[in-house]
């Protein structure tokens, strides 16, 4: 049990005052209950240790600690460092032995109150273990804390009525009743107040008893003997008992006292009467042996030859012994003679010692009288100053040695609560994560119902013709109160998630809108269903894919080429490390020229561009759905313009091609910087993309868009089959993928994370991704059966794509084998066609300029 006595700061007004009080901790409850003495039935008070915490302040002398709990602070004081040290160990270990046991954590109030209190000290945070070993565990100090201290006396104090407590009264008067009532029933029940069971185990009486069995084996005569003489010795020592009894002042004690003596003084009559009967049987024992002795000397002779001889055995036996006992003598005469000379020589050693003290004091008086000597010169006052001064500084430095030394054995009991504190905010955090989780998986399939809902109001929109007034009345209403789009008010009912978690912004984070402003009222309800399935998406795949993958970007350190490097790219580069990432593809494939880009806008300010009109016109179309481009006065869209024209002047074979305008937006929007945008556009028009892509003829593009559908009748021939079935020309809706790289087709998140493939990787990359997109809704185009409608689904289906990890696995895993060789002879191939096809073209038109020429106007 951890109990004990403590001393307690009371404090009344300006007057503070220590009192003894007996403490024992509550295991059950994690309470710390204290009395007055080990004896009383009622506390005087308690202490919750669930939410307190300890601290040993050194400054308020030794042996101090305190125990804070978020209503008050009680200062206690041990008898010893080593007694302070133990009960504080104790109380942490038990306070966290009962957190783990009720499987709950301490309220805020400890944590903040462990932190406020904490020193700034300079210690060395370990890592969070279950065997910590910052404090070695103090031995338990049995003459202070448990049982066998609260039969010891309590720690007497100055005055009388210093140790009472004058706010618990009841308790008090409770407490003396309960020790009055104690006392007379121990008296009622055993006679005496000193029972018989406490005397044996006096060693004094244990010897007897053991002496008093050896003569009962023995000779069976002297057992009541003994048993008489120790009845009288604990006659005698139980009557100091009553000195004792007879300095109470109660006359109820009084009484109990005489009355004691008296059943005391019947027992001694009683064991006079005993002696008495013992004493007649001994006489009658002898009188038998007298009879048995005549009949010995009555027997025959050769009776008494043999007990001669039977004493004449005994009398060797006995000599025998004795010899014995001689030579165990004689070995402890030398054992004893030993002894004295070695006590010999420890005087003599002890008489050098004396010696060498008395020269050392000599030689000490010798010193004091020569510094006195010199202090009394006038001359060497400094020099005395100067040895005051070293002696005080010594003294100085031995106290703060001792104070380094209390305030390491602070630290480090500090560092053990600090550690507990962490290992709390660990199991908080991970309770936190996984409501946070629930949460997510929670407003996930709330995304997902209210998409079903909007998508079942557009198929209701749809049938309105064929609904009753009264019901066309009704789902035109609903659709009206689906589309309201109250940012404000998503952010207030949101809950408080990761802004990547649980996006309720209305642009994202590189400012696209979250849902699109379409003018048609059909595309806008297709707008919010789009949003609320990509909001799920993101909330299921957080934890499960995000995370994972942003912990394996943040691992990794200096870029260079591998298989892993590859992957990670393919599955999206998360936010704060595109932008490094991007820079760093560029730089790898693109020489930049210091000061090239300063350059070329130098020449764009000196001489306008053919192509400047035309980038003119473009600047207001590009990524409206951009806040940073949708409007004129944006603040990229100048840097737009600088980079448009910079590159018109490098590569004047191109000068501006439409589509260039998006390709320089988003590599704006990511590096920020417009010469990186810059170096990124020639990057993508001269290295990755194939000659003349963007010429004035487009053949490259052309050239493409035949490879493609070779690629779709190889990979999706039943779709294929389909588009032939009613002659729908896929290139009509490709041509744009291909010529921007999906700008102003994908959403923004599926849109960068293609590009972050195909920066790395080529053009392939929008092959496989455009083949995804069909993949991706076969179904869907398979179900229409009209080019007319075929045709408008073309034109935003890509929108409606929300999954991006679903169509990344498409364009990766399912469409695979996708060699570049065979990209390269398909685009061959194709363009020896193409060409063909344009000199004929030209031909053809040669010849009916040439015709018309010749029949005149």
């Amino acid at each position: 049990k951890l109990c004990g006595y403590l001393n307690k700061l009371g404090i009344k007004g300006p007057i503070k005052t220590w009192k003894s009080r007996w403490f024992f901790y509550d295991e059950n409850k994690c309470r710390l209950l204290y009395y007055r003495t080990a004896q009383d039935i009622n506390p005087l008070g308690s202490i919750d240790l669930s939410s307190a915490s300890f601290d040993c302040k050194m400054e308020n002398g030794e042996g101090v600690f305190e125990i804070r709990t978020p209503s008050r602070v009680f200062t206690l004081k041990a008898i010893s460092k080593q007694a302070m040290m133990y009960w504080l160990q104790q109380l942490q270990m038990r306070r966290w032995e009962f957190c783990n046991t009720q499987s709950r954590f301490p309220s805020n109030g400890i944590l903040s109150c462990l932190i406020a209190f904490v020193p700034c000290f300079v210690f060395t945070f370990v890592d969070v273990v279950d065997n910590e070993d910052f404090l070695p565990l103090v031995k338990t100090p049995t003459e202070a804390v448990g049982l066998k201290a609260a039969s010891l006396p309590a720690p007497q104090t100055s005055t009388a009525l210093q140790n009472i407590s004058l706010k618990h009264p009841w308790t008090e008067i409770q407490n003396t009743v309960y020790s009055i009532c104690g006392s007379k029933q121990l008296w009622g029940s055993n006679g005496n107040v000193f029972s018989f069971d406490e005397f044996q185990e006096h060693p004094e009486n244990v010897d007897e008893e053991q002496e008093a069995e050896e003569g009962t084996l023995e000779d069976g005569k002297m057992g009541p003997r003994l048993n008489w003489i120790r009845k009288a010795k604990w006659m005698n020592n139980g009557f100091p008992g009553s000195e004792e009894l007879s300095r109470e002042k109660n006359s109820v004690n009084k009484v109990s006292v005489l009355q004691q003596q008296i059943l005391t003084l019947t027992e001694e009559v009683k064991s006079q009467k005993e002696l008495v009967k013992l004493l007649h049987k001994a006489l009658e024992a002898a009188q038998q042996e007298k009879r048995v002795s005549s009949m010995y000397l009555t027997a025959a002779d050769k009776d008494r030859l043999e007990l001669v001889r039977h004493k004449v055995r005994q009398i060797a036996d006995l000599t025998s012994r004795l010899e014995a006992l001689e030579q165990e003598k004689k070995e402890l005469e030398q054992i004893l003679t030993l002894r004295d000379s070695h006590i010999q020589e420890l005087k003599e050693h002890v008489q050098l010692l004396m010696e060498k003290n008395h020269a050392k004091q000599e030689v000490i008086m010798t010193l004091t009288e020569q510094m006195a000597r010199e202090l009394s010169d006038p001359l060497q006052e400094a020099n005395a100053t100067t040895v005051e001064t070293l002696y005080k500084q010594q003294e100085e430095i031995e106290h703060l040695k001792d104070d380094i030394d209390a305030y390491k054995t602070q630290n480090q009991f500090l560092n053990s609560e600090i550690h507990q504190i962490t290992r709390l905010w660990t199991s908080v955090a991970e309770n936190e994560k996984a409501l946070l989780m629930k949460c997510a998986c929670l407003q996930a399939r709330n995304c997902q119902m209210e998409s079903k809902y909007l998508t079942v109001l557009r198929k209701l929109q749809e049938a309105v013709p064929g609904l009753p007034n009264s019901h066309a009345e009704l789902v035109k209403n609903l659709i009206q109160e689906a589309l309201q789009w109250d940012v404000k008010e998503e952010e207030a009912l949101s809950f408080e998630l990761n802004t990547a978690l649980c996006p309720s912004s209305e642009y994202d984070e590189y400012g696209f809108m979250t849902v699109p402003d379409y003018e048609i009222e059909d595309w806008k309800l297709l707008a919010k269903i789009q949003a609320l399935e990509i909001k799920s998406h993101k909330l299921r795949s957080q934890e499960i894919v995000e995370k994972p993958l942003r912990d394996r970007w943040n691992s990794i350190g200096e870029l260079n080429p591998s298989a892993e490097l590859k992957s990670l790219i393919r599955s999206g580069i998360p936010v704060e490390h595109r932008q490094r990432v991007w820079r760093w593809m560029v730089s790898r494939h693109c020489s930049l020229v210091p000061g090239h880009y300063q350059w070329l806008l130098e020449s764009s300010r000196s001489t306008e561009h053919p192509a400047c009109r035309q980038i003119e016109l473009d600047l207001p179309r590009t990524l409206t759905n951009n806040k940073h481009f949708s409007s004129p006065t944006s603040q990229l869209i100048p840097k737009l313009r600088r980079v448009l024209l910079a590159f018109s002047w490098h590569n004047p074979a191109i000068g501006y091609c439409q589509g260039l305008n998006r390709l320089a937006a988003v590599a704006l929007l990511v590096l920020e910087d417009e010469e990186n945008a810059f170096w990124c556009l020639v990057y993508i028009v001269e290295n990755l993309m194939p000659a003349d892509y963007y010429s004035d003829t487009l053949i490259t593009s052309q050239v493409d868009q035949r490879v493609f559908k070779d690629f779709l009748s190889e990979k999706l021939p039943r779709l294929m089959a389909h588009f032939e079935q009613y002659q729908i020309d896929v290139s009509l809706i490709t041509f744009n993928w291909f010529l921007v790289a999906f700008v102003d087709s994908l959403v923004s998140d599926i849109l960068l994370r293609v590009w972050d493939a195909f920066l790395y990787e080529g053009t392939k990359v929008i092959f496989r991704y455009a083949l995804a997109i069909f993949k991706y809704n076969e179904e869907e185009i398979l179900r229409i059966h009209d080019s007319v409608e075929i045709y408008q689904y073309l034109r935003f289906f890509t929108r409606m794509i929300t999954d991006g990890r679903k169509l990344m696995n498409i364009a990766f895993n399912d469409l695979n084998p996708f060699p570049m060789k065979l990209l390269r002879n398909r685009r061959s191939m194709h363009r020896e066609e193409l060409e063909a096809e344009l000199c004929e073209f030209e031909q053809i038109k040669a010849a009916y300029v040439k015709e018309r020429a010749e029949q005149g106007p």
